[in-house]
């Protein structure tokens, strides 16, 4: 399997590289700047049409949306477990899980975007800072009530979903406390011991973005 991997540090193709080092699949990583905006070429539009990371190309195929990605992977490689089989009792449950770590990952985005990468911090909007992080925060309550007693979100132990979600839990304390959400906190602990998480961050790649360890809401928000 030959895979291409276009990817900006501490954003969703991260999920994709860990997915790979879980896997252990070896993968040409292509660096971008977000702040650059070195995905608006036409080779890269020819992979992801919205010059969006991840986006790879495995065994020439193109693809894009990391929920997209891994689920293929564990699908194509089915001995490694990380993935649920169709008709599996678990299986409806399995799908959930992946896409309501995007519903989650939508909220930190936009926070990003309201506290981070705005030119002019005067354009930030008080109500939507506010919204999502009320949003996000329902959804670290949820995620709170979702740890099966494997440790993991599938009573059958770690899969895919929980990469998902690992990516999440990693940006996420910028605008939430976890130490509110305990089952959730050990969670997170529990995924970064694992070996190919940090393999995976040490393939990141240097970006800097977050220029403080947490952003409140602002005074009277």
């Amino acid at each position: 399997m030959t895979i291409r991997l276009h990817h900006i540090p501490i954003s969703r193709s991260f999920r994709v590289i860990w997915m790979l080092e879980e896997l252990g699949l070896e993968a040409e990583i292509i660096e971008h700047s977000i702040r650059r905006g070195t995905m608006y070429t036409p080779e890269i539009q020819g992979v992801s049409p919205a010059s969006r990371a991840p986006a790879v190309e495995i065994d020439g195929i193109p693809m894009i949306e990391s929920g997209a990605i891994l689920e293929y992977l564990a699908e194509t490689h089915p001995d490694a477990g990380l993935g649920v089989a169709i008709g599996a009792p678990i299986r409806a449950r399995y799908l959930q899980l992946m896409h309501f770590a995007e519903t989650q990952a939508a909220q930190i985005e936009q926070l990003n975007m309201q506290h981070v990468f705005l030119r002019d911090p005067a354009m930030a909007s008080v109500t939507t800072m506010k919204l999502n992080t009320k949003r996000l925060q329902l959804t670290m309550r949820a995620l709170e009530g979702m740890i099966e007693e494997s440790g993991y979100l599938l009573p059958t132990g770690f899969s895919a979903a929980d990469i998902m979600f690992g990516l999440n839990l990693r940006l996420a304390r910028y605008y939430v406390h976890l130490e509110e959400y305990p089952k959730v906190l050990a969670y997170r602990d529990r995924l970064i011991e694992r070996p190919a998480y940090n393999a995976a961050l040490a393939k990141d790649g240097e970006q800097e973005i977050y220029t403080q360890d947490f952003y409140p809401l602002p005074e009277g928000a």
